[in-house]
């Protein structure tokens, strides 16, 4: 399940040369589009996606920053990110008051090939959990941490 922001009518898949970002942990998107709150970003969309076209996107996918010893050089790397449909980057997860955890979770960005599948392939369900993201941080601005932690939709590692 990836999270997204609603604008419009429509979920935005990308436009130009605009990233589309999947983020797999919801936390994570409450702190994006603080809680539906952020102006355009006022709904809050759960985005299944089939397990194939995550695995084809992380196939697919370069890093978003260089790493020394995965590519021969920063040029070679620079060259394979403008080629790569998809794009990973690691972002520190988030807890319910939106503080940095000391661990990071996976973002995948995709364009171009990436877009259109995911756009015409890859989707499966798509549901409104605005509801959902304004109950958790009702309870979180009155301080019931437990109460919110329980309606967190369940997450698992990726294998």
């Amino acid at each position: 399940m990836g999270w997204g922001k609603w604008r419009g009518r429509d979920v935005v898949v990308g436009r130009g040369d605009r990233m589309t970002w999947v983020k797999p942990y919801f936390l994570w998107m409450m702190y994006r589009c603080g809680w539906g709150m952020k102006a355009g970003q006022e709904t809050v969309l759960a985005v299944e996606i089939t397990r194939e076209g995550f695995e084809w996107a992380l196939r697919n996918s370069c890093l978003s920053h260089y790493e020394r010893g995965l590519y021969p050089d920063r040029d070679a790397w620079r060259r394979q990110l403008k080629r790569a449909p998809a794009r990973v980057q690691w972002d520190p997860e988030r807890d319910l008051r939106g503080r940095a955890l000391p661990y990071r979770s996976l973002q995948l960005g995709l364009c171009g090939e990436a877009v259109r599948r995911y756009a015409d392939e890859w989707i499966v369900s798509i549901g409104d959990v605005t509801p959902l993201a304004r109950e958790i941080h009702g309870l979180v601005r009155g301080g019931e941490l437990e109460a919110a932690a329980r309606l967190l939709p369940r997450e698992r590692p990726y294998e």
